[in-house]
């Protein structure tokens, strides 16, 4: 539906698809696990999830869980359960019913259009599939953003293993080298940023160090990929890591794309 300019305008910024990066943002998407190694017969992990001012402080709006999934060991989807949403924060359980690595994610993707029909400039936004239908066949100077975002965290019961890791081919992806939960200070880590399934090469890559409400900035790393799309990191110190990289482009008919990925890693004291 037409929207006016201060309102698309808004929404752009909600989606991430502005022209400065997300990183630039004050506020940042993320996913916070209770525990990111678990023990016992089938443990549990709470996840909260927020988009905030402090990293990992629940202080502005809550996360939606629309498009929240979760991936087990075996590669097969795991429930969602008990997820509520508040004022700040949203909630919810995982069961870790098998041993091995799950990958829990909130993707979403969408797309934004403006053109003009008969003089006016107008304004479309939606789900990706109403877009060939959504446009009034008059319209003219159409153009069309497609944009996508992934915020991961990873957890692990058990012994370790990579299936869940596995990349999806769509989008902006982190196919880690390093085992994201076997992260170590002191250690370096490599990892590789994929677009679309394909090496994502010269992307700036921001990791900042959460917990610092109670006390001065933390560390804050900028790395680029190389030419395979692989970066690494040297962790300063043990914490929760907030990691995040936006690709900015144009698919084959010209309609700009905007990508971004989000990953809350664990780093444990070497």
């Amino acid at each position: 539906m037409p929207m006016s300019a201060l309102r698309f305008a808004a929404v752009a910024a909600l989606l991430g698809v502005a022209l400065a990066p997300a990183a630039a943002q004050a506020h940042r998407s993320w996913l916070a696990p209770s525990a990111t190694v678990l023990s016992g017969a089938q443990p549990w992990v709470t996840v909260d999830g927020a988009v905030s001012n402090t990293l990992f402080y629940a202080d502005h709006v809550p996360m939606r869980l629309d498009g929240v999934k979760a991936v087990g060991p075996d590669g097969a989807p795991v429930a969602i359960q008990n997820g509520a949403t508040g004022k700040y924060r949203s909630t919810f359980d995982v069961q870790l019913a098998s041993p091995g690595t799950y990958k829990i994610a909130n993707v979403s993707e969408g797309a934004m259009a403006s053109y003009k029909q008969g003089g006016e400039t107008k304004r479309w936004r939606g789900a990706v599939g109403q877009l060939a239908t959504a446009l009034p066949k008059d319209a003219t100077d159409v153009q069309v953003t497609y944009s996508s975002r992934r915020v991961e965290t990873f957890v692990t019961a058990g012994a370790p293993n990579t299936t869940a890791l596995k990349p999806e081919g769509k989008g902006l992806e982190l196919e880690p080298i390093t085992h994201p939960n076997d992260l170590v200070a002191s250690e370096k880590a490599r990892f590789r940023l994929l677009t679309d399934g394909k090496p994502a090469a010269g992307v700036e890559v921001e990791i900042v160090l959460g917990g610092v409400r109670y006390r001065e900035k933390g560390p804050e790393l900028k790395v680029t990929t190389g030419a395979d799309g692989v970066f690494e990191v040297s962790w300063p110190e043990a914490g929760l890591w907030w990691l995040e990289a936006t690709v900015q482009g144009a698919d084959a008919s010209g309609a700009r794309k905007s990508s971004g990925y989000v990953a809350t890693l664990e780093v444990l004291p070497d």
